[in-house]
């Protein structure tokens, strides 16, 4: 009863909600800020941000035609995120679109890159050195190592989690 409750799939948009959420969550933690030298700056969130969604939408495209809903429903609420946040940051309606437009090309290439640093493992140099040259980018690489470990760290704990919690909206990260 319980678990039926827990495990019984939501409308992909409200899944795709939920889980942004948790994203969010997870990636405001001071501690990959404090202890992993990520830039606390609208660029280092941006990346932060969008390792997250990353990580999560690379565990949902192996769960099927559902899974691959909700991913496009998690894409689509970090787009609208993305597109508040330049809005509250005083960006003009004229500018938006424009903005959203680079911030779209940058997830993309990002997911390429991520996809390709991800195939070279165990290799982590060019998880590494893309980190140094995103994350990073205009601050202190000398953290990059550390926060590849965390992200392999995270992208385990998503890989144990049942497809069914995730399509639940739920998101059980690694205390890494």
């Amino acid at each position: 009863m319980l678990l039926d409750r827990l495990f019984r799939p939501r409308p992909a948009k409200l899944t795709g909600r939920a889980l942004y959420s948790k994203v969010v969550d997870q990636s405001r933690r001071p501690a990959i800020y404090r202890d992993l030298g990520a830039p606390d700056t609208v660029e280092g969130r941006f990346e932060i941000y969008t390792l997250h969604t990353m990580v999560v939408i690379e565990r949902l495209r192996a769960g099927g035609r559902q899974a691959g809903e909700v991913s496009q429903a998690l894409f689509d609420a970090y787009l609208k995120h993305l597109d508040d946040a330049l809005r509250e940051l005083g960006v003009g309606d004229l500018s938006v679109g424009k903005k959203m437009r680079k911030l779209g090309e940058a997830f993309y290439g990002r997911g390429k890159s991520y996809d390709a640093a991800l195939e070279a493992l165990p290799d982590k140099a060019p998880l590494v050195a893309l980190l140094a040259r995103t994350v990073y980018e205009g601050a202190d690489p000398a953290q990059a190592p550390a926060l590849a470990d965390y992200l392999l760290a995270q992208r385990a704990a998503l890989a144990a989690e049942p497809i069914e919690r995730l399509l639940a909206g739920e998101i059980d990260w690694s205390a890494a």
